[in-house]
């Protein structure tokens, strides 16, 4: 193989980040409890949660954490948006959430998870991204999460004619590559038969045994092209490391080598990758709750910092904490990240000195994302966004090297003629 050619199959196989909007969360809820209206339902107990246990921007403030000058714009986004978009993720669980029941009964809750599906795509009350969690790919349990996914896709298409945007269906407890190359060929086997385009099903890998790591960097070979996204599961993965159950935590040392690993196996390929879940809940009084609140608070605080800006739910009263954390880094950050970009754009193409941090042509594209990401999770407004000096339609190309070649080309232009 020449450089060339080295270098093309390097370009398709690390293409970069999309630029699509990634979900901050995923919240997962077993099957049997599904409707066209749960994550709707969910927003107004996560609603209620706040209202009765946060005692007013300043209090909730406190407890998570949070300084106190953004106390106020924090709880008033927060409450936004549990009352908008309460849910931007879900995944239906015929896993661990569900458990295994007979044959008969999982049959007829995958009929109803997607007849619901269907009603909530033609209400408008599905969240933006959703998909369904099959059993493990395992000699025992394929047979049964192969009929789950067939009896779920051939009753969705039937009833609504068209997958939700951005679905997804998640393989867990991944051990080897032929159990992602199996599904795959499944959704080849599916898609004519249902009536899809070629490559429209797409799926993401549970990273949640040992044996999973050293073929992280196999696994989307195997996908095909199918793969989305790549989701941490703590429990598991800490169980599987012998650890006992009083140390599996998010942040255990196990787990941050894991997911640096994944980081590494998946850098630059397009994959998204996901954290884990907080497991203790908020639930009681209200230090009780507090002290569940600040945990979850903590711990998405540690997965943002190391670059995981997705992790799973598991009860509504989380979610107020999951938009907090979330909006608080984002904040935290808002003025220095203005002023570098600000910076960074009025000196298109050259390094540029901020204070102590020093900027090269490398860190235009990391400063966009984070612009993206904070405007995509309601961290930050349009207006804030257009404090860097960035048109909207600049921030909408999601792309710095198209913003520098446009503002070059628009330099250029204003050139007199020699």
């Amino acid at each position: 193989m020449s450089l060339a050619e080295a270098l093309d199959a390097l370009a398709r196989r690390y293409p970069g980040e999309s630029g699509a909007r990634q979900p901050v969360h995923t919240v997962y809820g077993g099957a049997q409890l599904f409707k066209s209206d749960t994550t709707v339902k969910l927003g107004a107990v996560a609603l209620r949660a706040l209202q009765e246990h946060g005692g007013g921007p300043a209090e909730f403030a406190r407890a998570i954490g949070v300084g106190e000058a953004l106390a106020e714009t924090i709880h008033a986004r927060v409450v936004d948006k549990l009352q908008r978009e309460p849910v931007e993720d879900f995944r239906i669980d015929f896993e661990d959430g569900y458990g295994n029941r007979s044959d008969d009964e999982e049959d007829g809750h995958a009929a109803a998870a997607a007849r619901e599906v269907a009603a909530g795509m033609t209400n408008g009350t599905l969240p933006p991204f959703i998909g369904i969690r099959i059993k493990p790919f395992s000699q025992e349990l394929m047979p049964r999460a192969v009929r789950t996914a067939e009896i779920f896709l051939r009753t969705l298409l039937d009833d609504a004619g068209a997958l939700p945007p951005w679905f997804v269906v998640t393989l867990p407890k991944i051990q080897v590559t032929e159990q992602v190359a199996a599904l795959a060929d499944l959704f080849d086997e599916l898609e004519p038969k249902l009536g899809l385009a070629a490559g429209a099903l797409k799926l993401e890998f549970m990273i949640e045994t040992t044996q999973s790591i050293p073929i992280l960097a196999q696994l989307p070979d195997a996908a095909r092209g199918r793969a989305v996204a790549a989701h941490f599961g703590t429990y598991d993965y800490t169980a599987s490391c012998n650890i006992t159950a009083s140390q599996q935590r998010m942040d255990h040392p196990a787990c941050d080598f894991a997911r640096n690993m994944m980081q590494v196996a998946y850098a630059g390929t397009g994959l998204w990758l996901s954290d884990g879940a907080t497991n203790i809940m908020p639930i009681g009084d209200r230090a009780t709750v507090h002290a569940a609140w600040r945990l979850h608070a903590d711990h998405i605080r540690h997965s943002l910092i190391n670059a995981y800006y997705q992790g799973w739910d598991l009860n509504p009263a989380q979610l107020p904490t999951r938009y907090a954390a979330v909006y608080s880094f984002f904040l935290e950050g808002l003025a220095a990240a203005t002023e570098r970009l600000r910076n960074f754009m009025e000196k298109v193409g050259q390094a540029t000195l901020v204070g102590d941090v020093f900027d090269d042509a490398a860190t235009g594209q990391g400063l966009l994302n984070y612009f993206l990401r904070a405007l995509n999770c309601g961290a930050i407004t349009e207006e804030e966004a257009l404090a860097t000096g960035l048109t909207l339609e600049e921030l909408r190309s999601r792309s710095f090297v198209k913003i520098l070649k446009g503002r070059r080309g628009a330099d250029d232009s204003r050139k007199p003629l020699s």
